[in-house]
């Protein structure tokens, strides 16, 4: 544990003025990101009587090593930084609210040819617009089915789409009409996006012109003596209405809001969202987060409104109105943060429009959001019944195996390594990362072994970790290999980014026993890596095993510990089997390429990358491989020629077994 006296600036040098601070771990990771009106108050604030710091914040302080920071001149321009060095470096103890992956949404794909309307749950992303969240699926396909009558939009996937385009049939939809049918060229691209750009005017709550439109056609049609076209008009008028009595009018005056409620402890935080659009309650989403610092109600606003639209905003650049498509005219909030204004300022830049941020006190708007504020209560209380989103657990488990393995500090950065194959082949290995005892995907790594592919299990547990610990040792600049000296350890010059192999775990976990963590250790201590922990953990009794020691260690079977390395394992394995099948599907396929004269295990494998698959590849033509890298024409003859004829002896030996 730091001792935070030992990295504090000293007094006066910090300026009292506002911007943007960055803690940095002893490895120069930035931890924590975080702005301020005065520098000055708030760093100082960081350096006070420990005992006196919010938990996660005296974890924070004591696990970096030095701070530094950045003057900016407006309050505007420092949320803006903020926001960038929080999605740059992504601080370990920096809130993220990132979408809950649970709420399904009504994705429309605007940046395809052929926009398509499908149900979809994830991260957002660009070129897609969305609506929504919705409570159920089945509520979003619903809506789907009555507007398809009205808007024939395209719902099928890109492979169901190829497919009826190259028999010249459109599927169902498009026989009943609930789809214009693009694939077979019944409407051009730009017929199909105009049906498309209708469906979303009418979701986003432009929903009086539509009727009004429809209501004359179908004037027009009767008067014209079109009997059936009026009909059809008014059954579509029927299904447009009947789409918008499933969403509960809140506002007659067409309101456009969002509206935010908080519920929280000294711990966490729980927000919930409305989105209110032409008076109407659109979605809703949720979010329950751990806090850093102690934090007020007031505070919890502006961090969530700062990150939460910016990176709306930028996921929405590609899509129509840009920012405007997610800021809405109005945020109302439970109250209001000390720089409200300048958080008006920047809201209203995103949108292009004034955006107004205030507290309802009275009427409707007022009811909504004790509606929201009992939602974020409910979810609050939920939250706390799941073990595994609740930050005692982890607290514990990290506690408990600090005391049982005799380490120093409790391990917030755990590494586990399996390993996967068949009969020793394909053998792969797998890294994953645990952080404060949750799973840290983007950090995951995976390895095909090389040296001891064929040597078992405590061989390939060496490679592994030798391969990763050389690898953190070089882009540290600790074995003399650096290519840069004069760039900060860890960090990649070009991007400014952490390397991936720039920070070492505080224990490191390998599946299996006695023999499998005594190689690891081994190998760390050729290194001279002397800070790193290693355990084994053995699948069939669930034993601890510590290097060169005869006996486990026991964990309780109910031990929060335990529980956390058995997560760590299982993910472990997981990742290791998935690729092991990957690579195994690779090899399968191109020993069908074995017998073609010429052919390498460079070349195969760049045929199978490039075209997919052996099937792919036989459909192919001469000069479609021809243009693969590293293939001549003449090269490409002899494929071709050689799989043609082996798929005809294939054909044969099919029919003579009939």
């Amino acid at each position: 544990m730091a001792d935070p006296s030992t990295y504090r600036p000293s007094p006066g040098s910090i300026p009292d003025a506002p911007g943007v601070y960055k803690f940095r771990d002893a490895t120069r990771r930035v931890i924590y990101v975080g702005k301020a009106k005065s520098l000055r108050s708030r760093l100082n604030s960081y350096f006070a009587d420990l005992a006196g710091l919010h938990p996660r914040t005296r974890q924070m302080v004591t696990t970096a090593a030095s701070v530094e920071w950045t003057v900016v001149s407006t309050e505007v321009e420092a949320l803006q930084l903020e926001y960038n060095w929080i999605k740059e470096f992504d601080p370990r103890f920096n809130v993220r609210y990132r979408d809950d992956k649970s709420y399904p949404v009504l994705a429309v794909t605007l940046h395809e040819e052929f926009p398509r309307l499908h149900v979809y749950r994830g991260p957002r992303k660009k070129g897609v617009r969305y609506f929504g969240p919705y409570a159920h699926a089945w509520a979003i396909r619903e809506t789907l089915d009555l507007l398809l009558r009205v808007f024939p939009a395209r719902t099928c996937s890109n492979g169901v789409f190829r497919r009826h385009g190259q028999i010249g049939r459109p599927c169902l939809l498009g026989y009943i009409d609930k789809c214009s049918a693009p694939c077979v060229g019944r409407v051009t691209a730009e017929e199909h996006r105009d049906i498309v750009e209708d469906f979303c005017d009418f979701l986003a709550g432009r929903t009086d012109t539509m009727i009004r439109r429809l209501e004359k056609e179908m004037a027009q049609a009767a008067e014209s003596l079109e009997f059936e076209r009026a009909a059809r008009l008014r059954d579509d008028l029927g299904a447009l209405r009947r789409a918008m009595e499933k969403q509960a009018v809140v506002f007659g005056d067409g309101t456009d809001a969002d509206v935010i409620a908080f519920a929280h402890d000294e711990l966490e935080a729980a927000v919930q969202v409305f989105h209110v659009r032409g008076g109407r309650v659109r979605g809703q989403r949720g979010w329950v987060i751990d806090k850093v610092e102690e934090m007020d109600v007031p505070a919890l606003v502006e961090q969530f409104l700062s990150q939460f639209y910016a990176e709306q905003a930028e996921l929405a650049e590609d899509t129509p109105n840009g920012g405007g498509a997610v800021v809405p005219r109005e945020v109302l909030v439970p109250e209001l943060p000390a720089d409200a204004d300048a958080l008006a300022e920047w809201l209203s830049g995103l949108r292009g429009a004034r955006v107004q941020l205030r507290v309802p006190q009275r009427g409707d708007k007022r009811a909504l959001a004790e509606t929201v504020a009992r939602n974020a209560q409910e979810a609050f209380a939920q939250h706390k019944l799941r073990r595994s989103g609740d930050l005692t657990a982890r607290s514990a488990a990290l506690s408990e195996l600090q005391e049982n393995l005799g380490l120093d500090t409790a391990p917030l950065r755990i590494e586990c390594v399996d390993i996967s194959h068949i009969a020793g082949s394909d053998v792969v290995a797998s890294l994953v990362v645990f952080e404060d005892g949750v799973p840290r995907k983007s950090e995951y790594r995976r390895f095909a072994l090389r040296e001891a592919a064929t040597e078992g299990d405590v061989a390939a547990i060496a490679e592994v970790v030798r391969r990763r610990f050389a690898r953190y040792l070089k882009e540290t600049g600790e074995s003399g290999e650096q290519e840069q000296p004069e760039s900060t350890p860890g960090i990649d010059p070009e991007t400014g980014r952490p390397r991936k192999f720039a920070y070492p775990p505080n224990l490191l976990v390998v599946d299996g026993a006695g023999p499998q963590a005594t190689a690891a250790a081994d190998v760390l201590a050729e290194l001279g890596i002397t800070d790193v922990a290693v355990v084994g953990l053995a699948k069939r009794l669930e034993e601890v095993w510590l290097p060169a020691d005869p006996d486990p260690v026991i964990l309780p079977r109910t031990s929060d510990a335990l529980y956390l390395l058995q997560r760590v394992r299982d993910e472990a394995h997981r990742f290791a089997i998935r690729y092991h099948r990957e690579k195994r599907s690779k090899r399968v396929q191109a020993s069908a390429l074995d017998g073609v004269p010429g052919l390498g295990q460079a070349r195969k494998a760049a045929l199978i990358k490039h075209f997919g698959s052996v099937k792919r590849l036989r459909q192919a033509s001469v000069d479609d491989i021809a243009g693969v890298p590293g293939f001549g024409r003449r090269t490409a003859e002899v494929v071709h020629a050689a799989l043609a004829e082996g798929a005809t002896v294939k054909n044969e030996g099919s029919h003579g077994r009939d």
